[in-house]
């Protein structure tokens, strides 16, 4: 099973207890998120956080919502096949997160 865990400061330990902590890949931003599934395809499970810091340029890094629209938009991946949790402390924008997945994978089963 693989599971990705995008988020820019937290481990997977702060947000995952016991064997639930086990066999994840991080990745820190939107291009490392990208350059994953590309290269390794759809994980089976994905846990997002929204915020992720500053790019290099100092400014506002894309951020997780931006890699949900990916996957809807642009991957061509059937997300059906995931689960995914949103463990982002911003609520608006988890709530994005969640409706955004959640709206397409029910669109692609109706």
């Amino acid at each position: 099973m693989k599971k990705l865990f995008l988020d820019d400061i937290r481990t997977i330990e702060m947000v995952y207890q016991g064997q639930d902590a086990l066999g994840w890949d991080i990745v820190r931003t939107y291009e490392a998120f990208v350059d994953y599934i590309l290269k390794n395809g759809l994980p089976d499970h994905i846990s997002f956080d929204n915020d992720l810091g500053l790019n290099e340029d100092g400014e506002v890094a894309l951020d997780g919502y931006a890699c949900a629209k990916w996957l809807v938009y642009e991957s061509g991946l059937d997300v059906r096949k995931m689960e995914y949790k949103v463990h982002s402390a911003n609520p608006v924008a988890a709530e994005q997160i969640r409706g955004l997945l959640g709206n397409y994978i029910r669109f692609l089963n109706s």
